[in-house]
């Protein structure tokens, strides 16, 4: 593939991640910078423990913390700049080739993230759940392909589409979730959190 594609596609993913970072810090100020007060009346404490009840059961599922951008962005300009080349068994670099779970550990790097070597390791212990509708670009979605367990993991990059490394005779490819094949085989998704640094390990053990 050639590098201009590759770089067109990769500012092609990685502007919305940019655009999501910037809205969400931006604040809109008030008029004049001034805030007037409510002069409403206090809420009874009826009412405020109603509000905490219904507040506390919405809360009650465990909330995962979405990837960094910065990270999430290099995560998938990893994966991306590496597109169109072979799948090889085994191989986890752009010289020798990727299988699934090659290309995922590859992209991620084993420097800020620990990832087990296969699919199945992945989805089985490592990484937090995540629903498909919260899906974010980074996340890990593994499938069951001719197996009940899993043995394919491809990498999220927002809008249905996730890039993975496929089979023998293929190469490293971009491809949607709505095709009925994959939606079939669809398993789990997970979010991968980098590690920790090994001095905040060390005081955690100290303790």
């Amino acid at each position: 593939m050639r590098p201009f594609f590759k770089t067109w596609l990769t500012i092609c993913l990685l502007m919305p991640l940019a655009a999501h970072a910037t809205n969400r810090e931006q604040r809109l100020p008030n008029v004049n910078g001034f805030t007037p007060k409510s002069h409403a009346s206090a809420p009874s404490s009826k009412s405020s423990k109603s509000k905490t009840t219904t507040l506390s059961s919405k809360s009650h599922g465990k909330l995962v913390p979405p990837m960094a951008s910065k990270e999430s962005s290099n995560v998938l300009s990893r994966a991306v700049n590496v597109l169109g080349t072979p799948y090889r068994w085994g191989g986890s670099s752009p010289s020798k080739g990727f299988d699934c779970s090659g290309l995922v550990k590859y992209a991620f790097n084993d420097a800020t993230f620990d990832l087990p070597r296969t699919s199945n390791a992945m989805a089985s212990g490592h990484g937090e759940k995540v629903e498909r509708k919260d899906l974010k670009p980074g996340d890990l979605i593994f499938f069951n392909i001719k197996s009940r367990r899993v043995n394919h993991v491809a990498i999220y990059l927002g809008n249905d589409r996730f890039i993975h490394a496929p089979r023998r005779g293929k190469s490293v490819s971009i491809d949607t979730l709505n095709k009925p094949y994959w939606e079939k085989h669809y398993v789990v998704a997970k979010r991968v959190l980098p590690k920790e640094p090994a001095s905040k390990q060390l005081r955690v053990v100290q303790r």
